[in-house]
């Protein structure tokens, strides 16, 4: 057994296709199948269903598939741990953040890109309770995510405060004079919404139902990106955060204050207090410490 059978065993997993595993794995299809079946042959188990397509892992191979994510993960860590003794950061940072908040990740992956050219990212858009929950399961290193309705009493915590909201929209279709908009003058804008089960679409329901309002949605999506294109095309207006950074995609955004616009809960950066914890981790947390410290000046 060698940890190159784990990986494409995981990379299987990750595709649930042979071929595309093969491809993420830099190998030809037959070589991967040869190496699991030579994984299999060892543990004399079957792993794999196989028809004329991949069907999924036996009961036996989702056991050792768990185990073969905790052995890369521990050899990951072991590689970083090298590294980080070397005076270097190598590896890939898996950040999971909710679609819209305070900050753009951006904000934390390009100082760490810069200080270290040979740090990979993962970024994997989240709901704050998948968050958290990928976080506990060791299937994230950081994460950007709301605090509220959640115990973070097993998790190191950075406060980014909460999201400051504003109203974005293209120029070239709707032209809004003042400074700041309030959230009266919203009744009547077409609006393109996240999915209700977004927290900042929740709050800004929360928002309009205090007031005696109603969301004149005219669109609904899961993505920040095809809300944009939706602003783009003129066919709504959105709430977006006022750091988001949507509004310099393009010349014709324009991102315009809420007056009293921000969300009810802080975001706030996690880390898992509880091993494994890997040093990459551990460091590029130390490292969001100082950024956003700086940031917040």
């Amino acid at each position: 057994m060698d940890i190159k059978q784990l990986k494409f065993l995981i990379a299987l997993d990750q595709t649930r296709h042979f071929g595309k595993a093969a491809e993420l794995c830099h190998v030809t299809q037959p070589t991967l199948s040869m190496r699991i079946r030579s994984l299999e042959e060892e543990l004399d188990l079957v792993l794999v269903a196989r028809g004329q397509r991949f069907e999924g892992f036996t009961e036996a191979g989702e056991r050792v598939l768990a185990w073969a994510k905790t052995i890369l993960s521990a050899y990951d860590g072991l590689q970083a741990e090298a590294a980080n003794c070397r005076g270097q950061l190598v590896g890939t940072l898996r950040l999971g953040t909710v679609p819209l908040s305070s900050m753009s990740p951006m904000e934390l992956v390009k100082p760490l890109s810069e200080r270290y050219p040979e740090l990979r990212f993962q970024i994997s858009s989240m709901s704050s309770e998948q968050v958290f929950d990928g976080l506990s399961r060791n299937q994230l290193d950081l994460g950007m995510c709301y605090l509220d309705q959640q115990n973070t009493r097993h998790f190191e915590v950075v406060e980014l405060g909460p999201s400051r909201m504003g109203l974005l929209h293209d120029e070239r279709f709707f032209t809004f004079d003042a400074p700041e908009i309030a959230w009266e003058d919203l009744d009547a804008v077409p609006l393109g919404t996240l999915t209700k089960i977004m927290h900042f679409q929740q709050s800004i329901a929360l928002r309009f139902r205090s007031l005696g309002l109603e969301v004149n949605s005219v669109l609904e999506s899961d993505s920040t990106f095809q809300l944009v294109q939706a602003v783009s095309s003129g066919i709504c207006c959105a709430i977006m955060p006022l750091k988001s950074g949507v509004d310099s995609l393009s010349d014709h955004l324009r991102l315009t204050p809420i007056t009293d616009g921000s969300t009810n809960a802080p975001m706030g950066l996690l880390m898992r207090k509880t091993e494994p914890q890997s040093p990459l981790a551990r460091q590029c947390f130390e490292e969001a410490k100082a950024i956003f410290a700086l940031r917040s000046v």
